[in-house]
């Protein structure tokens, strides 16, 4: 399995004329994975050698602006780029509990209307990945009338026995979440390739005795 990691951005809280916000694509198989979205990522992936419409998953560390400011202006540039169709499959966005409500409101303020299909997995925090008092509780935001219009997406809790949150799984890996302690509740990401059967050449070793 190939794998190739490309830095948009490594700066901290915000961008510099050198040194972008918080964002790191990882190319796939033809696919794009981009984790985190801070401002400025569209531009530097603009200065780069990858292809924004390859982005088939998202994936958020954590809801400080410099690491999703980025993400409602990249939706709409992706729609922008994208011609309806019923059968496309969505992109997968991942991250801590309130980023559905943070993208929905985004868009919906800004009279944008994404052709784009996106779904967002919600992360369930646990209330030790921060001090206490930069804890908030956001299970209730827009889960009334207004959370219909919302964009879909899975809510996804802690397995206690793995003490993470699996995410997706295929044929060649497992990704899950894993609970990091930050000043807002973070989550650091695991790709883990899953065990491949070696090919022997059994007339060669037969012939090696």
């Amino acid at each position: 399995m190939s794998l190739e990691i490309t830095f948009l951005g490594t700066g901290s809280a915000f961008p510099s004329p050198s040194r972008g916000a918080s964002a790191l694509v990882l190319r796939r198989e033809g696919q794009c994975w981009l984790f985190d979205c801070g401002e400025g990522t569209q531009t530097q992936l603009m200065k780069s050698h990858l292809r924004a419409a390859k982005i088939t998953k998202i994936f958020i560390t954590h809801l400080h602006g410099d690491h999703i400011f980025g993400l409602p202006g990249l939706l709409c540039t992706l729609s922008l780029q994208t011609s309806p169709d019923a059968s496309k499959a969505p992109v997968d966005i991942y991250g801590p509990l309130g980023l559905r409500s943070f993208l929905w409101r985004s868009l919906e303020l800004s009279h944008s209307q994404p052709l784009l299909p996106y779904t967002v997995h919600e992360l369930v925090p646990t209330q030790d990945q921060c001090p206490a008092e930069e804890f908030r509780d956001f299970s209730g935001l827009d889960r009334d009338e207004a959370l219909a219009q919302a964009p879909p997406g899975r809510v996804l809790h802690l397995d206690p026995g793995k003490d993470s949150y699996l995410l997706l799984e295929d044929e060649q890996l497992v990704v899950r979440a894993f609970r990091l302690f930050h000043r807002v509740p973070s989550f650091g990401f695991v790709l883990e390739e899953k065990p491949r059967p070696g090919k022997l050449n059994v007339r060669a070793l037969e012939e090696l005795g």
